[in-house]
C-alpha cells in the first residue's frame, strides 16, 4: 500500500462519529449542570435582592440590586445560631460514633470469617432499602418509651440508624480494596495485627474515612423529616427552623433564602477543606468491593 494511499485514509479522531459524539456527551453534561445548578443560583439570587423583588410575579433571571438586608432580617426574625449550634453538635457527634462504629464493623467484615457473615452484609443493604417515613412511628414510640423524646441524645441515636449502615457499607468497599499481603508483610517485620491495620491500612484508608465522614455529615446535616418529629420548637435544628421560616407578615422568601445560604456554608466549607481527600477517595473505592 502506497504512502499516498495510506495518508488519505481518515482516522478514527478525525471522522465525524467519534467528534460528534464527543460533542453531544458535552452538551448533555452542560444541560445537567445547568439543571443541577440552577436552583442554587436562584437561592442566591434569592437571598441577595430586594425582599419586594423575590415576591415579583414577573421576576428577573438576572440580579436585579444586591441588598445584605435579608441576611439581618433572617437573623432577627427568630434565633438562627440556636438551630444551627444543635445541628452542628448532632451531625459532628453522629459522624464521629459512625465512623468509629463503622470502621470497626467494615473490617470485621472485610477481613475476617464468620458464621453469618453473608447475612450480615444482606442485612445491611435491606436496612438502606427500607423508606425512612416507614419507621417515624416505632422510632418515635421507642424513643418515648427509652425518656429520649424531645432531646438531641434521642435524634442523635436515630440518626445513627441510617448514617450507620451507609458507612459500614462504604468503608468495607475501600477496605476490600486494600490488599491483605500488606498486613501480613507487617506482621512478619513484628507487628501486630493492631499495629499492622494503624501503620499500614489506616493511612491508605484516610481518603475513603474523609468521604465517608462528609456524606454521613451532609445527611445528618439535611435530615428534616425526624428533627420535626421528634423536637420541639425550642430544640429545634436548622432545617426546621429554615422550614418554619414564616412571620406575621407571611413566609418571606428572600430571608428564607438567606437563611439557606447562610446554612449552606457549613458544607461549602466542609467540602472545600477535604476535596482532594474526597476525589481520592471516591475513585479509591470504586474499583471493586
Amino acid at each position: 500500500m502506497s504512502a499516498t494511499a495510506v495518508k488519505s485514509r481518515p482516522s478514527k479522531s478525525e471522522g465525524g462519529r467519534p467528534g460528534r459524539s464527543k460533542t453531544g456527551w458535552n452538551i448533555l453534561g452542560l444541560f445537567v449542570f445547568a439543571a443541577a445548578g440552577f436552583p442554587v443560583y436562584w437561592m442566591l439570587n434569592t437571598a441577595f435582592k430586594p425582599a419586594k423583588d423575590a415576591i415579583d410575579p414577573d421576576p428577573s433571571l438576572l440580579p436585579t440590586g444586591l441588598t445584605l438586608s435579608n441576611f439581618d432580617r433572617a437573623l432577627n426574625i427568630a434565633d438562627f445560631w440556636g438551630p444551627v449550634g444543635r445541628s452542628l453538635l448532632v451531625s459532628v457527634v453522629v459522624v464521629a460514633i459512625g465512623i468509629v462504629i463503622g470502621l470497626l464493623a467494615a473490617l470485621a467484615i472485610s477481613r475476617f470469617a464468620f458464621r453469618g457473615r453473608r447475612i450480615v452484609i444482606v442485612g445491611i443493604l435491606a436496612v438502606q432499602m427500607v423508606p425512612l417515613v416507614a419507621m417515624i412511628i416505632p422510632v418515635f414510640l421507642l424513643l418515648n418509651d427509652l425518656g429520649q423524646y424531645d432531646r438531641l441524645t434521642g435524634l442523635m441515636i436515630t440518626y445513627l440508624t441510617f448514617v450507620l449502615p451507609f458507612t459500614v457499607w462504604t468503608l468495607r468497599g475501600f477496605i476490600v480494596n486494600i490488599p491483605k499481603e500488606l498486613e501480613e508483610a507487617a506482621m512478619v517485620d513484628g507487628c501486630s495485627r493492631t499495629g499492622a491495620f494503624m501503620r499500614v491500612v489506616f493511612p491508605l484508608l484516610a481518603p475513603g474515612l474523609v468521604a465517608t465522614s462528609v456524606y454521613g455529615f451532609i445527611q445528618a446535616w439535611n435530615e428534616y423529616l425526624y428533627a420535626l418529629m421528634l423536637l420541639s420548637q425550642q430544640n429545634q435544628t436548622a432545617t426546621v427552623w429554615l422550614g418554619n421560616f414564616t412571620t406575621k407578615h407571611g413566609t418571606e422568601y428572600a430571608p428564607m433564602m438567606a437563611g439557606a445560604t447562610m446554612m449552606a456554608v457549613p458544607i461549602v466549607v466542609l467540602f472545600l477543606l477535604v476535596q482532594r481527600k474526597m476525589a481520592a477517595g471516591l475513585t479509591a473505592g470504586a474499583v471493586k468491593g
